[in-house]
């Protein structure tokens, strides 16, 4: 499956977010095997090849007036779609609760991403062994910082 958002939980918790941001803002991650409830985004991208608007809810934490994101794909070894769409063109649209914005990504690197994935493996205590499980591939996290 190549659309994230096809995955039946993920499409739930887009339309979720569609629906009722508020609700799906805080969401209980247990109903997947996740630790409880997290708070999450909905990060709007658009596909590199199609040039479509691509939907994709996230765990996200905070870094100054930004959001930090961690390109896990669950520690596969190939990045997520939505973070090679950002690659690509790292303008988006970024929703937090009921708050839409306009937001451009950045890759952190070197103490910034050592700290931002402390906080958020903190947050998600998964994201460790996604990192050891993703072999070579050194997982991203994604600064998204507002632009409007």
């Amino acid at each position: 499956m190549t659309n994230f958002s096809e995955i039946p939980w993920i499409a739930e918790h887009i339309e979720q977010y569609r629906n009722d941001p508020e609700a799906a803002h805080m969401w209980d991650s247990t109903h997947v095997g996740g630790p409880g409830v997290l708070p999450t985004l909905l990060l709007t991208t658009t596909g590199r090849k199609s040039g479509e608007a691509r939907l994709s809810p996230l765990i996200y934490g905070k870094a100054g007036d930004g959001y930090v994101i961690i390109a896990s794909k669950g520690g596969w070894p190939t990045h997520p779609h939505w973070y090679l769409n950002l690659d690509a063109k790292p303008e988006c649209e970024v929703q937090v609760a009921s708050k839409q914005m306009a937001a451009r990504a950045r890759v952190a690197s070197g103490e910034e991403r050592d700290r931002l994935w402390k906080q958020m493996a903190e947050l998600y205590p998964p994201y460790d062994e996604y990192q050891k499980n993703a072999g070579d591939r050194e997982i991203p996290v994604v600064v998204l910082e507002p632009t409007g």
